[in-house]
């Protein structure tokens, strides 16, 4: 059975982003306040919506995609940042229900969560 992300343990060390893995971690769970270059709005991701935990999903072409709140059921926003800019960053909001937008480095607003994550491939 498969453990949410959120209810991974944490990593025990401070990460630097070409430490960040590529692929989802099944045994444990990267909090943004491990991530040492964490940009302030990636901390900060859910805090205006009562989530305080921020967590690395995964990279995704150049992007480094992270999430506040759960994946299903709740509200949830999410980051990806460019891993060569950190700078560069695009958030697709969730709502509890499933609906949700976001502007993808395409330039275009985007509904469906996957035609977001699509868009950070290139």
């Amino acid at each position: 059975m498969s453990v949410a992300t959120e209810d991974r343990t944490p990593v025990d060390r401070d990460l630097h982003t070409e430490d960040l893995p590529a692929l989802p971690q099944r045994d444990s769970m990267v909090p943004a306040t491990r991530w040492i270059e964490a940009p302030p709005e990636v901390r900060d991701l859910g805090r205006d919506f009562g989530v305080e935990l921020v967590a690395y999903i995964r990279r995704i072409g150049p992007y480094l995609l992270w999430r506040a709140g759960r994946a299903a059921g709740e509200r949830a926003r999410y980051c990806a940042v460019s891993a060569d800019d950190l700078a560069e960053r695009w958030r697709f909001d969730l709502d509890s229900d499933g609906r949700g937008s976001g502007v993808g480095p395409d330039g275009v607003r985007h509904d469906r969560f996957r035609d977001w994550k699509v868009s950070l491939k290139g």
